[in-house]
């Protein structure tokens, strides 16, 4: 990838692998040493699954590429605190959201911001959880990038997953 990039006339700062990508505290530990790499990049292609992209994102203050389109981690998913992080859905919107998944996230699985229903920054659906399109706000507002909200997402295209989609919470 490296000399692909380089062909095509990027500058690449540096590379590192990380073992266990999706996992925050190694990542910090392991990217701490590329510091300088770091803070010379405009921003970081990550070839891994989207839980990998969204640890880089929290872990760094820098554009975060997703350079794979997950379609199956081999029947395990990622999973983070209480919480999968990415659905393997074959289609990542993490460029477009600050490396922060809204398929996966969002309890209503919104694809063009929050729904009416969130305040003070917590999810409608469950007021344990923060709103994800609120730290999708904070973060892209952060990285100067909020025009990329101004982007309307079309429905998801499932056929392209190996799941049919997000799953559906049950009201009894």
């Amino acid at each position: 990838m490296r000399n692909t990039l380089q062909e095509r006339g990027k500058a690449v700062s540096g590379s590192v692998v990380v073992d266990i990508l999706c996992d925050s505290t190694l990542t910090k530990l392991k990217l701490r040493a590329y510091k300088k790499e770091i803070a010379a990049a405009d921003s970081i292609l990550v070839l891994t699954d989207g839980a990998g992209v969204q640890t880089v994102a929290e872990v760094v203050n820098k554009v975060v590429h997703p350079g794979c389109n997950t379609l199956s981690a081999g029947g395990a998913h990622a999973e983070w605190k209480e919480a999968e992080r990415c659905l393997e859905c074959g289609d990542c919107m993490l460029e477009f959201t600050g490396g922060i998944c809204p398929i996966a996230r969002c309890s209503k699985h919104l694809l063009n911001g929050p729904c009416g229903g969130s305040q003070g920054g917590k999810c409608e659906v469950d007021a344990d959880i923060p709103c994800v399109w609120q730290q999708i706000f904070d973060r892209l507002a952060k990285l100067g990038q909020l025009d990329k909200l101004e982007r309307l997402v079309t429905p998801k295209n499932w056929s392209v997953s190996l799941v049919s989609g997000p799953p559906v919470k049950r009201l009894s």
